[in-house]
């Protein structure tokens, strides 16, 4: 299938309807502006305004039944349990595509040590055809974990990667949340010592891999650098736990992230800063008063039983993993109050 977050943007012709749409809008020629958009969006394009600026992105791929089975084209279209009550102790969100060794080993990790009940999910994001046969029905990665069957949900294109992550919370039902990239294995029970962690409400996040700044000051995502155990500044997203309720709270993972560089660190200060509060007004000099924020939860890195790949920290500096980086830059950047050294 082809990849709809090609990070080559859009063709040359949908720039230029852009543009044209820009300038009608400039010249508040708003019926011209209409029915550009619909031009654009009927070319299977997203619109969307930002001030007198416009941007594009792909529209969520319909989804479609196949072979008795509905592929979904995006979260939205798949029926949330989030307002459900919890019916196990923990879910595992797992992404499938191209790397069905690293996936199969992560599952028989799993069907050892993962706890009585656990569910986990996987979304076979558009996979390889070698994934495909691994996560077939009556394959060995179909066994069930903790006695429940793995639930295999399939993506109508290749999704981004927050995109795909969000149809897995989308169908979570355990209490706690664990995030799992095939980077890292269980070899004992790695999930106890996350559930105590996040038994203290003043813990936001838990897992294997914690990162820190290097530097003191404003919080610099290329500074982080990898932290065994203790309180820290975020998690990577190969053991990341957290509350399904923060999720249905605070959540969905922002689906511009279409690779997986930086989310789990946006997610980790997303669930560390909590609701943003809304301006408290204006002082007597009419200067708008400093926005009153709640004190952050930690982010907290447990020494687990995992068999695991080198953490390789920072990720490369592609274009979209730069645009991601960026992305964490803009939105918790001047936050000092999430910096470590703030807290101790």
């Amino acid at each position: 299938m082809s990849d709809p977050t090609n990070p080559a943007g859009p063709p040359a012709d949908i720039t230029h309807l852009v543009r044209q749409r820009i300038e009608a809008r400039s010249r508040q020629d708003w019926a011209a502006a209409d029915h550009l958009k619909a031009q654009i969006e009927a070319a299977g394009w997203k619109l969307t305004d930002h001030g007198a600026r416009s941007s594009v992105s792909r529209s969520a791929p319909p989804s479609v039944e196949l072979e008795d089975e509905i592929r979904y084209g995006s979260a939205e279209a798949i029926r949330s349990r989030l307002q459900e009550p919890p019916d196990a102790p923990w879910t595992v969100a797992i992404l499938a595509s191209e790397a069905p060794t690293a996936v199969s080993r992560l599952l028989a990790g799993l069907r050892t040590h993962a706890p009585a009940g656990t569910q986990v999910v996987v979304v076979a994001n558009d996979p390889s055809d070698q994934q495909q046969v691994a996560l077939a029905a009556g394959a060995p990665d179909r066994a069930p974990i903790g006695g429940r069957e793995v639930e295999v949900v399939r993506t109508a294109a290749r999704l981004g990667h927050a995109a795909a992550l969000n149809i897995a919370m989308r169908l979570a039902s355990g209490e706690l949340a664990l995030l799992a990239d095939g980077s890292a294995r269980p070899t004992g029970d790695a999930f106890t010592p996350l559930a105590d962690a996040l038994a203290d409400p003043a813990v936001a996040v838990a897992g294997g891999f914690g990162l820190v700044s290097a530097e003191p000051g404003r919080l610099r995502p290329a500074a982080l650098t990898p932290s065994d155990t203790g309180v820290v500044e975020a998690l990577t997203s190969g053991w990341l736990a957290f509350r399904r309720s923060d999720y249905a709270g605070l959540g969905p993972f922002d689906e511009r992230f279409l690779t997986p560089a930086w989310l789990d660190v946006w997610w980790s200060l997303r669930l560390r800063a909590g609701d943003e509060p809304e301006p408290t007004g204006e002082n007597e000099d009419g200067a708008g008063e400093e926005t009153r924020r709640p004190t952050p939860r930690r982010a907290v890195s447990v020494a687990l039983p995992l068999e695991c790949e080198a953490v390789v920290w920072p990720p490369d500096r592609s274009r979209m993993n730069r645009r991601n980086m960026y992305r964490v830059l803009d939105r918790f950047g001047p936050r000092t109050d999430l910096i470590r050294a703030s807290e101790s």
